[in-house]
């Protein structure tokens, strides 16, 4: 009876860093959107157990617990924050699916929120009593000859793997390309927030588009790589005793996994754990109908797909990150969004995934129940 089940999803619209979010914090993004949740499965506030609330770029001060009272839930829902990067907000929903399974609540809200426009300043102080110091990258390992930017590194997937600067912009026109055909059909999934009602990056673009890009390094370019984002993205978990009286969609987790991996290449960190899911899951990578691949870059889209067999045709069918950004510990919260309205749609079975700088990935597989 305590068998976990998703029983709705929704996401902001992801914005560039800069536009239409760019005066909102992430409480003010996030609450609208877990009402809607909300409603969209016939649960009042007071039903919430917990808020599980994936971010990477803020400054502590918990804020799931500022979400939770800025989205009017119970005082006695105390709110988890948790940082995992790129993978946070896909790693909360696994963590919501856990505590569910373990007795310890019946209804939680997950998933992930992010606010590039309205990050902290990120500052160092000096040992010894000079000026702060301003960077913008963390560490993400102890060896800083181990621990290159995230540009670097998927051109160094690149370059090991053969995969062209046409072969990544093609990738990126794709994305473009099949969002905009979903942005009718996305509606039901986004909540619309400072007068925006869809992903605000999409666009045509076209091979002369991609030509003009400005390059980051080697084959990586402004266009073949996901552009900074605000947006939000939740997941509503309930234990199958709460779900039992819900007239909703269900899905259920049949596997999920979080692995490290070569932190020099966190681009491929999602094969090994796309690999567990799998074995976990006991399937193929063609038996999934549809996929959702994170796009921080073209060509780690690429690279994942081609070592796990992920069949290219199912893989982001409604555009990914490269046609919305990526608001960082959003993202993957956003993938498990898109997935659930997706098999809702059409599909029996799905997967999502996810790297972390750091050499972490993310995996996690659906089924469709009703």
């Amino acid at each position: 009876m305590n068998h976990p089940v998703i029983v709705a999803a929704r996401r902001s619209p992801v914005m560039p860093r800069g536009g239409a979010f760019r005066a909102l914090e992430i409480h003010q993004l996030a609450a609208p959107v877990i009402a809607d949740l909300l409603n969209d499965a016939g649960l009042a506030p007071g039903d919430v157990d917990e808020v599980i609330l994936g971010n990477a770029l803020g400054a502590g001060g918990n804020p799931a617990r500022v979400t939770a009272l800025a989205a009017g839930l119970p005082q006695h829902v105390a709110g988890l924050s948790i940082d995992r990067q790129c993978c946070a907000g896909m790693d909360a929903i696994l963590l919501a699916d856990a505590l569910i399974r373990a007795g310890r609540h019946e209804v939680v809200i997950a998933g992930g929120a992010e606010s590039w426009s309205r990050r902290p300043l990120r500052l160092r102080s000096d040992p010894q009593g000079g000026a702060p110091r301003a960077y913008d990258q963390p560490p993400f390992t102890p060896w800083p000859d181990r621990d290159p930017g995230m540009a670097e590194a998927a051109e160094a997937i690149a370059v090991q793997m053969g995969i062209t600067r046409d072969e990544q912009d093609g990738w990126a026109i794709a994305s473009h390309t099949r969002a905009l055909a979903a942005q009718i059909r996305m509606q039901a999934e986004i909540t619309a927030l400072a007068g925006v009602a869809q992903d605000g990056f999409t666009r045509a673009m076209t091979v002369r588009t991609c030509a003009r890009a400005p390059v980051l390094t080697g084959s990586v370019t402004a266009a073949n790589t996901a552009v900074a984002a605000d947006g939000v993205g939740f997941c509503l978990l309930v234990s199958g005793r709460v779900a039992q009286r819900l007239r909703v969609p269900r899905l259920r987790i049949l596997a999920g996994a979080t692995l490290g991996d070569d932190p020099e290449l966190p681009g491929l960190a999602p094969v090994p754990a796309i690999r567990a899911v799998l074995r976990a899951a006991g399937l193929s990578a063609d038996a999934f109908e549809a996929v959702e691949l994170m796009e921080a870059f073209a060509v780690q889209a690429i690279a994942c797909a081609q070592l796990t067999g992920l069949p290219v045709g199912r893989i982001n069918r409604g555009g990914g990150a490269l046609a919305r950004g990526h608001p960082i510990g959003a993202s993957g919260a956003i993938n498990l969004v898109r997935l659930f309205h997706e098999l809702t749609a059409s599909g029996q079975t799905g997967l999502a995934a996810i790297a972390a700088a750091g050499g972490l990935g993310t995996a996690v597989a659906l089924e469709r129940l009703a």
